[in-house]
This record gives structure tokens, sequence and C-alpha cells, in this order.
């Protein structure tokens, strides 16, 4: 009988070493992809950042931009063909 535990608890903890080893060698796969990722310095991140959000316009601040005009705001309501407005609800 105790011939048999020794291996049930041997096994056990193969088992166990086994799935340890398995989960590090994935992180590490998982390391080796993030490495691999391209990188650019802060500064050119930041440049970069900064120049986008000079060019692009932002419908939100019309204090910068100036007013917008209704085609070209993505905040107002989609207008149907007839002129009502198009929704996932109709009240009757």
């Amino acid at each position: 009988m105790p011939n048999n535990y020794t291996q049930l608890t041997s096994k056990k903890s193969y088992n166990i070493s086994e799935a340890k080893l398995k989960r590090i060698l994935e992180y590490n796969e998982r390391l080796k992809e993030q490495l691999e990722l391209p990188r650019i310095p802060v500064s050119e991140a930041s440049s970069s950042l900064v120049e986008y959000c000079t060019v692009t316009k932002d419908p939100l601040l019309p204090s910068i931009w100036g007013p917008v005009k209704k085609e070209e705001d993505p905040f107002t309501p989609a207008m149907k063909g007839n002129g009502g407005t198009s929704g996932c609800c109709i009240m009757m």
C-alpha cells in the first residue's frame, strides 16, 4: 500500500510541475511576441499626437474649430428619406 501511495503522489506532483512548466512557456511566448512589437520613442509619439490633435477637427470643440455644419456633424441624428428620424423603436 505505501508503494502505491508514493506512486500516486509522485504522479500528482509531476502533473502539477508539467502544468507550471506549460504556463511558464506560454507566458514566455507572449513576452517574445510583445518584444517583437514595433517601438518608437516617447518624443516621437507625443509629437505625432500633437500633430494629429492640431490637424483633426473635433466637433465637440466649436470654440476652437468653429460651428459644425449639420451635414458634417457625426452626432446629429440620421434622417430618413421622409424626414423622420431613424431609430429602433416606433411609438404609435
